[in-house]
């Protein structure tokens, strides 16, 4: 399927490993042209150069950098001619408890995890709208729909996106300027971060890291973790012509394991 977005232009965050890298290569296989992201200037020139292998046609621009820092931001935004599409993402606080978090610990999620995506939404939607066409996938969780307790940091600022999202893609000036704003929420994917939780948490139980990673692959319906090319297949749907008419939606990917109805 021509997914009808070649020669448009990309901005893709923390795009140098896992999901954020699986979307820039399903978006590169498309004919988009990227910008990409990340807070590692090598590990981002490598997945550029590669970027570049797989399709020559496209340009592809590397900003290093936290996209948290508004200079990080607003350097992405001036290496892009345009932004067409937009793809939001960046690495989740850690785990704890919510007694031992200070107020700095709150500011420092939401930061990152709620406002820096605003920012970059914000700075992108009326420039879409005047163009006729923008895309815009905020990569945040499953537990956006199903809370994990120790996760309360990512819980509180990705809940809070999803409910700016909620009522900004709805905004009809935009809708009806062929602008969507959609959450992809992820569930266990096969990524190194998921891989290094697995490791932490078999070594606080003294069990292999292998032994306790199928134990969770075969907690999951389908069995198995998610692959990062699979997960961009989806978000470049989402960025696609044929999606047109979907907006303000959250598209849970977890193999099944959310057992909800809604």
């Amino acid at each position: 399927m021509d997914l009808g977005i070649n020669g448009r232009w990309a901005i893709v965050c923390a795009a140098s490993q896992g999901l954020g890298k699986g979307c820039a290569i399903a978006l590169a296989r498309e004919g988009v042209n990227l910008v990409i992201n990340s807070r590692r200037q090598e590990a981002l020139e490598a997945v550029a150069e590669e970027l570049r292998r797989m399709n020559a046609a496209i340009e592809v621009r590397a900003i290093a950098g936290d996209i948290g820092d508004p200079a990080t931001r607003q350097a992405l935004l001036s290496a892009v001619p345009q932004v067409d599409i937009l793809i939001n993402n960046n690495g989740g606080p850690p785990p704890g408890d919510f007694r031992d978090w200070s107020r700095d610990d709150w500011i420092a999620a939401l930061d990152a995890n709620m406002l820096a995506p605003i920012a970059l939404i914000q700075a992108c939607v009326d420039g879409m709208a005047e163009r006729g066409f923008g895309r815009i996938v905020n990569i945040t969780s499953s537990a956006v729909k199903a809370p994990i307790d120790v996760l309360g940091l990512s819980n509180g600022a990705r809940s809070g996106l999803t409910g700016f999202v909620a009522g900004t893609a709805r905004q009809s000036r935009l809708a009806s300027r062929n602008v969507t704003i959609n959450n992809l929420l992820p569930g266990s994917f096969d990524t190194q971060r998921l891989r290094g939780n697995i490791e932490r948490a078999a070594t606080k139980a003294g069990r292999d890291a292998e032994e306790v990673a199928g134990d969770r692959a075969a907690a999951i319906p389908a069995g198995r973790f998610g692959k990062p090319e699979e997960f961009g297949d989806v978000c470049a749907f989402l960025c696609s012509q044929q999606a047109a008419y979907m907006t303000g939606q959250n598209v849970l990917l977890d193999g099944g394991a959310y057992p909800g109805t809604f």
